[in-house]
C-alpha cells in the first residue's frame, strides 16, 4: 500500500461513517462532486481507504466551516481526481481549467484544505467581482488588483479578509507577511510564496490546524513542520484575525444556503 495511506492520519471528530465504508460514488451523492476519477493504478483496497479518508475529511471541512454539502463541492461544480498523474514531488494541485482538485496516490493527505480553498478562491471571484473576472481567475489575485467588488456583506467579509492577509493595518503598505514571503521567494530565486492564491491556500489551511477540530488528512504540517518554522504561514496573531473573518464568512454562508427554498 503506498506510503500515503499506509501512514496513520490523526482526527478527533465525529464517527461521520459510524465504522462503516463508504464509496468514491457515495461522495458524489453526499456533496455533489461533479465527478471523481479514481487511477487506474490505484488497488481495490487503496480506493477503499481513501474513500473513507476523503470522506471523513470532507465532512470534519464541512463541520469546521459551517455549511452545507453543496458548498464543499462549491455547488457541484468541483471535481476531484486520486491517483492519476501528477509531478514528481507535487502532492496535490487544483486545476482552474476543469476546476479539478487531484491528490497524489502516495503522497497526498494533509493537502486537502489547501487545494479545496484555491478551488474555492477560484470558483467565488465571479461572485465576488463585478463585472466577473475573464479566464481562470482568483479571487485573492483580483482583489490585489483592485477589481470592483460587487456590494453584499459576505463580499464585505472576504475583502477584509483579504485586507487583513496582504496589507498593513492602515492598508498603505503591504503586510509584514506578504513582506516575509517576498524575501523567501527572493532568497531562493523564484516567485511562489508571495503569489497572492498561494498566500491564502497557506493561510486558510493554517487557520484550520488551528482550530479544536483536527483532521490530518485534511491538513497538516503548517505549524511544526520545517516549511512552517522557516515563515511561510501565518503567525497566530494574523491566523486568528483571519478566522474571526472568514469563519463567520463560511457560517453566514451556509446560513443563508440552508434558508433558501428547496
Amino acid at each position: 500500500m503506498p506510503d500515503g495511506l499506509r501512514r496513520q492520519y490523526y482526527r478527533n471528530g465525529p464517527p461521520h461513517r459510524a465504522g462503516a465504508d463508504v464509496s468514491f460514488g457515495d461522495l458524489v451523492k453526499i456533496f455533489g462532486f461533479n465527478s471523481i476519477h479514481i487511477g487506474r493504478w490505484v488497488q481495490r483496497a487503496e480506493q477503499q481507504q481513501a474513500a473513507n479518508l476523503f470522506f471523513d475529511a470532507l465532512c470534519d471541512l464541512q463541520l469546521l466551516l459551517q455549511v452545507p454539502e453543496q458548498v464543499i463541492s462549491l455547488n457541484g461544480s468541483l471535481a476531484l481526481t486520486y491517483g492519476i498523474g501528477g509531478q514528481r514531488g507535487v502532492c496535490a494541485h487544483y486545476q482552474p481549467q476543469g476546476r479539478i482538485l487531484a491528490l497524489a496516490k502516495n503522497a497526498g493527505g494533509g493537502s486537502l484544505a489547501h487545494e479545496w480553498f484555491h478551488a474555492f478562491d477560484h470558483y467565488i471571484s465571479s461572485k465576488m467581482f463585478s463585472p466577473a473576472p475573464s479566464g481562470n481567475r482568483f479571487a485573492s489575485r483580483c482583489y490585489l488588483d483592485g477589481l470592483p467588488v460587487r456590494t453584499h456583506p459576505l463580499n464585505d467579509l472576504l475583502q477584509q479578509a483579504f485586507q487583513t492577509l496582504y496589507l498593513s493595518d492602515d492598508g498603505q503598505n503591504e503586510s509584514a507577511f506578504f513582506n516575509q514571503c517576498r524575501v523567501l521567494d527572493a532568497s531562493r530565486q523564484q516567485l511562489y510564496l508571495a503569489m497572492p492564491e498561494e498566500m491564502a491556500a497557506r493561510a486558510f489551511e493554517n487557520m484550520l490546524q488551528r482550530q479544536p477540530l483536527k483532521n490530518s488528512f485534511l491538513v497538516s504540517g503548517t505549524l511544526q513542520s520545517k516549511a512552517a518554522k522557516l515563515g511561510i504561514y501565518p503567525d497566530e496573531p494574523l491566523s486568528h484575525a483571519l478566522s474571526q473573518l472568514w469563519l463567520p464568512y463560511f457560517q453566514a454562508l451556509g446560513a443563508g444556503l440552508r434558508r433558501k427554498p428547496a
